[in-house]
């Protein structure tokens, strides 16, 4: 019999505020998933971790008089420390700064620039600091965030971008899922733009 294997992670939590209940929900179904499949015969691998980058991270050091990188140690090990209490069985708790992460970054970053994927250009848009994300106006409500209630800011950057248009097919837009999916309307709407 071939070795059947599945992953399960998280998401990667921002640690802009300590952990709460939707984080323990999520990471304790995940535990479940991976145990589950586990008494299935299964080889699993289980991974969350901690995002660490961020302008609301950066607002919430700011608001502790710390700077981000103190800050978000201090709050994941809250994450870290919060999983054995709850008896969840991770296999790796990944922090975006850990210094492999970052050369496992690097060297995917690198591959996708030597292989002409990324470019170097400036954006300005409507952006949300809530959603840590820009909108476009036919996106907001009366021009507002449709999460926050609140109107987002213009702001412009530079920064590297992804050549995604290249990799669209024709095909992308007429398939049909072989089943009943939950998406948002939000997300199907950000599919067919691809």
């Amino acid at each position: 019999m071939e070795a059947r294997t599945q992953f399960f992670t998280t998401p990667i939590y921002y640690v802009n505020a300590r952990p709460h209940l939707g984080h323990a929900y999520t990471t304790i179904a995940a535990d479940v998933a991976t145990r589950f499949k586990q008494m299935d015969a299964h080889d699993t691998y289980f991974l969350t971790g901690t995002d660490e980058h961020g302008d609301k991270i950066v607002q919430a050091a700011q608001k502790q008089n710390q700077s981000p990188q103190e800050y978000a140690n201090k709050i994941s090990r809250l994450f870290q420390g919060l999983w054995p209490r709850l008896s969840v069985q991770n296999n790796q708790f990944i922090r975006t700064t850990d210094p492999s992460h970052i050369q496992v970054v690097k060297n995917l970053l690198t591959r996708i620039h030597d292989k002409g994927d990324i470019y170097f250009s400036s954006y300005e848009g409507q952006y949300c600091f809530g959603c840590e994300r820009f909108y476009q106006d036919r996106e907001l409500v009366e021009g507002k965030c449709p999460d926050h209630g609140v109107a987002p800011s213009t702001i412009k950057e530079s920064n590297y971008f992804f050549k995604m248009g290249q990799y669209k097919t024709g095909s992308f837009n007429k398939s049909k899922p072989t089943r009943d999916l939950s998406i948002p309307d939000s997300m199907k709407q950000n599919c067919s733009l691809f």
